[in-house]
């Protein structure tokens, strides 16, 4: 699928796409598609200076998220990978085109799905605000919403650390992020975005496979805006997920590549770092937590009590707009869930659609997930773990193989436990 992003005076006439996608602004053509628009203004209301790249970087993102909205999955030859051939238009293109192979690399090993990138002069630069601000947090947290980066937020406050929060906004954890950014630290600076892409006959579901590139590359635009930033310092942006869901194993072989997502997997950070130091953009990726289990991240909470009091609030539920923002209780980041709150205080007040998995029907038990996460638990205790994950971790990119392989063996450990305690079999 060709598609093309860039500005609204771009000549798009003079390529040829399948899809035209105008970026911080409203196409008013049913057959184009738009992504940004509230974008713009609401880095505009901050009054902010943001590096060039930063902008650029923003833009690729954006024109990412377009494209997986726009891609049919069940319409490419094996019904699942699909192949994008993408133009954007950028401030610095020599700059992109000369790295577009390590951004290709990146976006195929996070979506599984195959990148062309080409990039095109055009690209925004907003004209600084005369009395643009340079906030004075030391650091950037992604607040999501879920569970992990609510602890990871709660945790860099507790370590003296002053974090400004920056969330994608989403349908159901809007008003939760808002809510979590006050309650921490006295208040946080909060910035909340949202892309609103639009593309004409998106694909539904969605599979949004994609979707973390936008919001690694909302914390490294607000990264560059803070003063540290602007005094030649490096400013460290906060990716904060456990170890396990970083890793994601394929639970079964028949999972391998479909449905184990990528989002903060050691290739895609590590790939994302080079890109930045590449282009002179000082900001720093760390996941503090991938050596941990969801489990462990909870027991080792800085503020026990401020957990204790909302972390049932936080979503991790894969399907929970699907099940009218409630979660499912069966999905793989639903099981980790319960298994990490069994693993910490062994209660959970948390609502799940699917409560009892150890009904032995195909919506319980029998669920293709539950059943995944029985088959993995036995398959690693026949063959070991190191077997059982295979290739997961064979990138030379992956660093401290045995520590990750650890974390994911007293990961899968945690949900056998929860199996056990629900008297699933």
């Amino acid at each position: 699928m060709k598609i093309t992003c860039a500005l609204s005076d771009f000549d798009f006439g003079r390529m040829s796409s399948d899809l035209d996608v105008v970026l911080y602004g409203n196409s008013g053509d049913p057959m184009r598609g738009s992504v940004g628009a509230a974008l713009k203004h609401a880095i505009a209301r901050e009054k902010v200076a943001p590096a060039a790249r930063a902008w650029d970087l923003l833009s690729l993102a954006l024109a990412v998220v377009s494209s997986d909205l726009a891609g049919h999955r069940d319409r490419s030859p094996d019904g699942w990978t699909r192949e994008f051939e993408l133009t954007v238009s950028v401030v610095d293109a020599p700059f992109w085109n000369a790295n577009a192979e390590t951004l290709q690399r990146l976006l195929a090993y996070l979506s599984t799905d195959r990148w062309t990138l080409r990039f095109v002069e055009g690209g925004i630069l907003p004209q600084p605000d005369p009395h643009s601000e340079h906030p004075d947090e030391d650091c950037i947290v992604l607040l999501s919403g879920g569970l992990d980066s609510y602890i990871g937020a709660i945790d860099l406050v507790g370590q003296g650390k002053r974090p400004l929060a920056v969330s994608q906004m989403v349908r159901g954890d809007g008003e939760k992020q808002v809510a979590f950014a006050a309650e921490i630290g006295g208040g946080l600076r909060h910035f909340q975005a949202n892309h609103n892409a639009d593309v004409p006959d998106p694909e539904n579901p969605p599979s949004q496979r994609a979707r973390s590139i936008i919001f690694l590359a909302y914390g490294v635009f607000m990264a560059t805006t803070l003063s540290r930033y602007h005094a030649g310092e490096i400013v460290t942006l906060y990716v904060c997920e456990n170890g396990f869901i970083a890793i994601n194993p394929p639970l079964t072989g028949g999972r391998l590549g479909s449905l184990s997502t990528r989002t903060t997997h050691p290739v895609v950070l590590s790939l994302l770092q080079q890109i930045l130091d590449a282009a002179g953009l000082r900001v720093r990726i760390v996941n503090p937590y991938r050596l941990k289990t969801k489990g462990e991240m909870l027991r080792e909470c800085l503020d026990q009590n401020l957990l204790g009091a909302h972390a049932y609030q936080t979503t991790s539920c894969g399907r929970f707009k699907q099940f009218g923002y409630k979660h499912c209780g069966r999905c793989v980041p639903c099981l980790v869930r319960r298994a990490s709150f069994h693993a910490w205080r062994g209660e959970d007040a948390t609502q799940y659609v699917y409560e009892n998995l150890a009904l032995d029907d195909d919506e319980h038990a029998g669920f293709d997930d539950v059943r995944s996460a029985l088959i993995g638990i036995g398959e690693r205790r026949e063959i070991g773990t190191a077997r059982w994950l295979g290739s997961t971790l064979s990138s030379n990119l992956v660093t401290d193989k045995h520590a990750l392989a650890s974390v994911v063996e007293r990961g899968i450990g945690e949900i056998e436990s929860l199996m056990l305690s629900l008297g699933v079999r």
